[in-house]
């Protein structure tokens, strides 16, 4: 994982830049020389949100060799079958 810093003028003058580093790791955006901000890309955003990945997320990224993944429980789904 890369660490880029940027200035805030930096980022305003070349944003492209900005987003290209964020896929190697957190861009963070200096304002007067003090972080402000940081620029996460959205897979690093959604691991730090805690947010549950689904399959199809897991399996898109060709770069993560081995990755947590739970299923969501069926619930409601089942019934008892009517043997009568």
């Amino acid at each position: 994982m890369t660490i880029t810093t940027l200035s805030s003028r930096e980022f305003n003058q070349d944003s492209s830049r900005a987003k290209k580093a964020a896929e190697q790791g957190p861009v963070f955006i200096t304002d007067r020389g003090k972080p402000a901000h940081v620029l996460l890309s959205i897979g690093d955003y959604r691991k730090l949100a805690g947010r549950e990945v689904t399959l199809a997320e897991a399996l898109a990224q060709p770069d993560v060799a081995d990755f947590e993944f739970t299923p969501p429980r069926a619930g409601g789904m089942t019934r008892t079958p009517d043997l009568s």
